[in-house]
């Protein structure tokens, strides 16, 4: 007899797959300010800006409650990132004085607030401001990931280290762009198919500019061909 696979709420696929549907994540945005960013070495400045801001449009996109935060923003840190700020524009970062962001309750409320408890989070610098509230909602029975690539430390060592040690206690790595694919799952979504592709575009590097190539030397030709016809 064949096996039934029963879909998820969302139609996208049996429930029992291990990818992360968009309806049950909410994202915390920590400390991407530029007295952090001074420090990092462990990935490249402009790539960390890059990855931060397309996964802060994918979860925009996809509606995922996106919480932002900063620490001593107007006496150390300095504010957010203009360009995450961009895309929020009528958000205000939570300012905090804790290293640990779930130590101030109004991030764990923001959070909670949600319903959600697949929590992504992406931070400066990984060691702690990642680090620290992974940890913590993890032991609170929040099922905890964190995106590697926008996260930066002051070395790739410090940066490694303090993602195995999240890794060991059941944290989930992954990439910016392997979340947005799985909160897409279906080229057949066709009212996130076209701004999945601008957000590559924009921020997926070489991938990016593979699609703007294919863009123009085939689709385009092959448009206009069609209209000649």
């Amino acid at each position: 007899m064949a096996e039934t696979r029963e879909t998820s709420a969302t139609g996208m696929g049996p429930q029992n797959i291990p990818l992360l549907d968009a309806g049950s994540c909410v994202l915390l945005l920590i400390d991407h300010q530029p007295q952090m960013a001074f420090g990092v070495q462990s990935i490249d400045r402009q790539l960390l800006i890059s990855n931060v801001v397309g996964l802060a449009k994918a979860a925009k996109l996809f509606n995922v409650p996106t919480i932002l935060t900063t620490i001593a923003a107007e006496t150390f840190s300095g504010p957010l990132f203009p360009q995450i700020q961009a895309v929020f524009p009528q958000q205000e970062p939570i300012d905090r004085t804790t290293m640990n962001a779930w130590e101030d309750q109004r991030v764990v409320e923001a959070v909670k607030r949600t319903g959600r408890k697949k929590v992504i989070i992406a931070g400066l610098w990984t060691e702690i401001c990642a680090a620290f509230p992974a940890l913590t909602a993890l032991a609170d029975g929040y099922e905890v990931y964190v995106v590697t690539d926008a996260c930066g430390d002051v070395s790739t060592v410090v940066h490694d280290m303090a993602m195995q040690r999240m890794i060991q206690k059941g944290v989930v790595p992954l990439t910016w762009m392997q979340l947005m694919l799985e909160w897409q799952r279906d080229w057949a979504r066709q009212e996130t198919y076209q701004p999945v592709l601008d957000i590559i575009e924009a921020h997926g590097g070489a991938y990016g500019l593979g699609l703007v190539y294919a863009h123009a030397m085939v689709t385009e030709p092959s448009q206009r061909a069609k209209k000649a016809a």
